[in-house]
C-alpha cells in the first residue's frame, strides 16, 4: 500500500469516494464497487475485485494493515471530518474502500457446477438483498440469480449489510423475460421450490431435491402467480397463527438452512 495523508477533501484523489448519499446510484458511478466499515474492506481486499483506492481515519487503517500491506494501492489517511465531508454523510465505520466491477457473470456460467441456488424476482430492497446474500454465505448456497427487476447487489449498502458475503458469492441476472427465464434452471436439472406463505407443503415436510433453487419475491407482493405456476412445489415455513410472513431475508435463512 501507499500511505497518503490528505486533509483538504475537495482533493480529486477522493473522487471515487464523494457524495455516496445518492452518487454511487446513478449508471456513471456503476463501475465502481464500494466496501464501507473494517470487515468488509477487508473481504474485499481477500476477494477477486480488484481494489482502487482505500480512505480511512487512522485507526480503522493501522486496523486493516496485515490486509492492506499485500496491495499495490493508495491509502488515503484522513480526519472524521474530512471522510464525512466527502462521503456527504457521518461514516461511523470510519473507512471506505473503491473496486473496479468485474464484467457480469452469465448465469448458465454460475449454474454449471451450482446444486444449491437462491432465484429472486423483483427484490428491490438493497438491505434486504444484502442480508439475503449473507445467509446464502451462511448456509452454503452456491449462487444467487436475480430477475431484470432486482436491485444491485453491488450498490454500496448491499455491499455492506451483506458484510461483504456478496464479493463472494456468484450472481447473475437472468437472461430472457420473467419467469421464462426460470426454463434455464430447469434444463440444467433443477427442481424449483417456490417460497410462499400459501405453500401447500411445508418446508419440513419436503424431500430435498439433489438440485434446488428456492424462488423468492419481493417483501409484500411476494412471487408472482406466473412463477408460482411454473414451480414444482410451493413450499411454506410454519408459523403461529397471527403472523403471516417473514421478511424475506428471514424466510431465506430459514430455507436455505433446512434445506443445506
Amino acid at each position: 500500500m501507499h500511505i497518503v495523508e490528505l486533509s483538504d477533501p475537495a482533493d480529486p484523489r477522493l473522487d471515487d469516494f464523494r457524495d455516496l448519499m445518492d452518487a454511487d446510484v446513478r449508471p456513471e458511478r456503476r463501475g465502481i464497487v464500494i466496501a464501507e466499515g473494517v470487515n468488509v474492506v477487508e473481504r474485499l481486499a481477500l476477494s477477486p475485485y480488484r481494489v482502487r483506492a482505500v480512505v480511512g481515519v487512522p485507526a480503522r487503517i493501522d486496523a486493516l494493515r496485515p490486509v492492506l500491506d499485500a496491495l499495490d494501492v493508495p491509502v488515503f489517511v484522513v480526519d472524521k471530518w474530512v471522510l464525512s465531508t466527502v462521503v456527504g454523510f457521518r461514516v461511523t465505520r470510519g473507512v471506505l474502500a473503491s473496486a473496479d466491477r468485474p464484467p457480469p457473470l452469465a448465469a448458465a456460467d454460475v449454474l454449471h457446477l451450482a446444486t444449491k441456488v437462491a432465484v429472486l424476482e423483483a427484490l428491490n430492497d438493497f438491505e434486504n438483498l444484502g442480508a439475503l446474500f449473507r445467509n446464502a454465505a451462511a448456509f452454503g448456497v452456491d449462487a444467487v440469480l436475480l430477475d431484470a427487476r432486482c436491485a444491485d447487489p453491488l450498490y454500496r449498502r448491499s455491499v455492506r449489510v451483506s458484510m461483504g458475503h456478496v464479493l463472494r458469492v456468484p450472481f447473475a441476472v437472468l437472461p430472457g423475460e420473467w419467469p421464462a427465464s426460470l426454463g434455464l434452471l430447469r434444463e440444467q436439472g433443477f427442481d424449483l421450490l417456490a417460497l410462499t406463505p400459501n405453500g401447500s407443503t411445508t418446508l419440513r415436510d419436503v424431500d430435498r431435491p439433489d438440485r434446488w433453487a428456492v424462488l423468492l419475491g419481493a417483501e409484500g407482493p411476494g412471487l408472482s402467480p406466473q412463477a408460482m405456476d411454473l414451480a414444482d412445489v410451493r413450499l411454506r415455513i410454519p408459523m403461529e397463527s397471527g403472523v403471516d410472513s417473514l421478511n424475506v431475508a428471514t424466510a431465506a435463512a430459514i430455507a436455505f438452512a433446512h434445506l443445506s
